[in-house]
């Protein structure tokens, strides 16, 4: 069970050890800067950027309901956050590399295969709402810290339920092959609360379920749950979000193992975002201020993030 005052301590905890995470990519950062700067020479080049020179492309992995860190806008273009931070890595590599109709591809991928994707070089970056977490790092590579989200609970509102002891034998829809799955059966093990669990391939998919009343709950990352709740509450009923945490999440932008020349170039590229305050900018664009549907989440960065952009460079306020 995760209490309010346990939380807060995994809270202060993970903050401290992604703090020393971001401390130690610094100095892998000028550790590994003699190979950044023989790429300018095409036979000095390996693994992905050389792939991306040789090609002439790049292609991002994106997400088509995850609001608003990867989905389908306007015109069933992907935008969102993440794709936002994903573009500035690839005009990254277009200066870097010299490449300037450098193209840029698009591929859908689900939390099923997207690891897989990534580990096979069928996608370079993976641009959705990932958690970066050590069972994953054994498989893939993460960027620095893009956001601090953790597992909720979203219902129909309903004053009788306002945690999720209160659903304790009750059905709950959940994105398979997520951390979310995981945080939720482990939880329902150990508070003996048999939960029936119903895994499906995608967030609208679990969303739709406790709209048809096919669920009575979606476990899944709180903020694409507020995002979720508040797109859809004028158009379909009054969805509520319980404030219990069942798990503590920090997403990064996933590519291939054991390519260091990229690692580099995705570090270089966040410590620029972060001195220039583009990072805070791009937060607030998907954050805080109206989404191309006219929703305005309103949710503030939290003081792990922060902390975690200011150790990358960002002028504290």
């Amino acid at each position: 069970m995760v209490t309010l005052q346990g939380a807060t301590n995994m809270a202060t905890t993970m903050m401290k050890a992604m703090l020393t995470s971001a401390a130690a990519c610094f100095l892998a950062l000028h550790a590994a800067a003699p190979l950044a700067q023989d790429a300018a020479g095409v036979e000095a080049l390996a693994g992905t950027l050389k792939k991306v020179k040789d090609s002439g492309a790049v292609t991002i992995g994106f997400r088509d309901a995850s609001v608003p860190f990867s989905y389908l806008g306007p015109g069933r273009r992907p935008i969102g956050y993440s794709i936002d931070l994903c573009l500035a890595i690839v005009e990254q590599m277009r200066t870097e590399l010299s490449v300037d109709d450098l193209q840029v591809k698009y591929l859908s991928v689900n939390p099923q295969n997207r690891m897989a994707m990534v580990a096979s070089g069928a996608v370079d970056l993976e641009c959705g709402q990932t958690t970066n977490n050590a069972e994953r790092r054994a498989t893939v590579a993460f960027s620095p810290v893009i956001f601090v989200s953790g597992t909720k609970l979203l219902v129909k509102r309903n004053p009788k339920v306002k945690s999720y002891r209160d659903l304790a034998g009750r059905t709950i829809a959940v994105t398979e092959g997520t951390t979310n799955e995981a945080a939720i059966r482990s939880v329902s093990a150990k508070e003996g609360l048999n939960f029936k669990i119903v895994p499906v391939r995608e967030n609208d998919m679990a969303f739709a379920a406790v709209q048809n009343g096919q669920a009575d709950a979606w476990a899944g990352d709180d903020v694409v749950l507020y995002a979720t709740a508040a797109e859809a509450k004028s158009a379909s009923g009054d969805f509520a979000v319980l404030t219990d945490f069942i798990s503590y999440d920090p997403y990064g932008i996933m590519y291939r193992q054991n390519d260091p020349q990229l690692e580099a170039l995705v570090q270089r590229t966040f410590e620029d975002l972060a001195q220039a305050r583009e990072l805070a900018r791009t937060y607030e664009q998907w954050f805080l201020r109206k989404l191309p549907s006219g929703t305005t989440l309103g949710i503030s960065m939290s003081p792990q993030l922060k902390a975690i952009f200011e150790a990358l460079g960002q002028a504290t306020d």
